[in-house]
């Protein structure tokens, strides 16, 4: 008998994650924009004051229920390791044999310590597709007038969401167990 796998955390009403959509049970679909993350602070005063007004404006003109959603998605380093490994092994010269040692260190360390990405989100849900369709599409061009540059959520996206508030950041795999 098959048996669909579920949180270990919450039941929640989800039916299908597909086409950057998460389809809940009522028929809703939660969806949204993730905004690439920019260090405003190493600009000049005058351009941070501008970005944090051109955002407070995005906020602003948002005239529907929403979520601002920060979430650490692991990095995974191993080609970039690779990479490294590789080009240490090709090069003779003892100090940039050296450098590339101290990168692989490096790499190593982060890859022991957990390091995350910090990714950010708008989401919110909707039963109609072309409303939201046209909010995704509002957020994208209002966030790139406000000097930010956002994209619509893909399924990993919304997988990782999920699993970040849901299980505690453990990774599931959804899909069916034989019993």
């Amino acid at each position: 008998m098959a048996k669909e796998a579920k949180s270990k955390y919450t039941d929640v009403p989800v039916k299908n994650i597909s086409n950057g959509l998460i389809v809940l049970d009522n028929g809703q679909k939660v969806t949204g924009v993730k905004i690439v993350p920019r260090n405003i602070f190493i600009l000049e005063q005058s351009m941070q004051d501008a970005i944090i007004m051109n955002l407070k404006n995005v906020y602003n003109a948002i005239d529907y229920e929403f979520w601002v959603v920060v979430a650490d998605r692991p990095v995974d380093i191993n080609v970039y390791l690779s990479q490294l490994q590789l080009l240490y092994n090709q090069i003779s010269d003892t100090k940039k044999r050296k450098l590339i040692l101290e990168d692989i260190n490096k790499a190593n360390m982060f890859k022991t310590n957990n390091v995350v990405d910090t990714e950010y989100f708008i989401l919110f849900k909707d039963k109609n597709n072309e409303l939201l369709q046209k909010r995704i599409r509002n957020l994208i061009n209002n966030l790139a007038n406000a000097g930010l540059t956002a994209f619509q959520t893909n399924n990993d996206d919304l997988r990782m969401i999920l699993d970040n508030f849901l299980n505690g950041g453990q990774t599931t795999d959804f899909g069916t167990v034989f019993a």
